[in-house]
């Protein structure tokens, strides 16, 4: 767990970040001297406004230190998931910042074996793989099999490929936080 100090301060990386790609430049933010966040670490940076998905993009392994990782994955939310727009600097504002950092992925069998509200899902088969964080099951009010269907569409297999033997079925946790613009950290 990471402390209040530690999720600020990957708060204001984030932010930097995202406000650097709206701009079109390098992100300017230091490393913060905390070191858990120079631990490396995976993590997913989202960005909503006005409570709707405005970009989501992460690394799944930790590969370099956690707060590279967000400043990573937070100016490539705002500018490189292909479901949207490029975020423009007039928008940084208005975007809440949440942040995931990950757990090892641990395989596991089927919805027996995933908690909804504190397992995330990645689910691969072949070349194709999905991944859904441990929030959007609660978010939607999904039971565990809806839960896995909705990781085989996000993988672009067919919604029951999760029964397939050949199919990996692995779940996450993560530490969500984020912050409200102009209101700062929520837990």
């Amino acid at each position: 767990m990471l402390d209040a100090e530690a999720r600020r301060a990957l708060i204001a990386v984030a932010r930097e970040a995202v406000a650097a790609a709206a701009a079109g430049r390098e992100p300017a933010a230091p490393a913060p001297a905390s070191p858990a966040l120079q631990d490396p670490g995976a993590a997913f940076v989202t960005l909503r406004r006005d409570g709707e998905l405005r970009g989501c993009i992460g690394h799944l392994a930790p590969g370099q230190p956690l707060w590279r990782s967000v400043q990573e994955m937070a100016a490539a939310a705002a500018s490189r998931d292909d479901r949207f727009d490029p975020v423009p600097a007039d928008e940084v504002p208005d975007l809440r910042v949440e942040i995931s950092v990950l757990s090892p992925r641990r395989r596991v069998a089927g919805p027996g074996d995933v908690r909804i509200g504190r397992d995330g899902l990645y689910l691969s088969s072949g070349t194709l793989s999905g991944l859904l964080l441990p929030q959007v099951a609660s978010e939607h009010g999904w039971t565990a099999e809806e839960f896995l269907a909705q990781t085989c569409r996000k993988a672009g297999l067919p919604l029951d490929a999760w029964r397939d033997p050949g199919t990996v079925i692995e779940t996450f946790t993560a530490e969500v936080f984020g912050e409200e613009p102009e209101s700062g950290i929520k837990n």
